[in-house]
């Protein structure tokens, strides 16, 4: 029987497609988190009230946080992370994005 780390690996092999963890600001000021393989996509599907009833209450106005994951499962992990944290943890890697872009 052949283990996985058994099996070789080269350049040719297919990677599975990344997926991210992010959140987008609402206009009330709230955060909303979730996952997709295209944040940028997704969030401007949630600026046209789609894909989450969070934002029928306050619309979508910024896509504030990404983070890069290897898989879906991974970027359910995080989510699931990121949702369970105080809202003042949240703003700290909203701040911690916007400084890296800063710098």
């Amino acid at each position: 029987m052949t283990t996985l780390s058994e099996i070789p690996v080269d350049a040719d092999t297919p990677v599975s497609k990344p997926w991210f963890v992010y959140l987008v600001r609402a206009a009330n000021g709230s955060l909303y988190c979730g996952i997709s393989d295209d944040p940028v996509r997704r969030f401007a599907t949630h600026q046209r009230g789609k894909g989450a009833r969070f934002f029928l209450s306050s619309p979508a106005v910024a896509l504030v946080y990404t983070e890069a994951c290897r898989d879906k499962s991974e970027a359910l992990r995080q989510e699931r992370l990121i949702k369970k944290l105080r809202k003042s943890a949240k703003e700290c890697l909203v701040a911690s994005a916007a400084a890296g872009l800063s710098t």
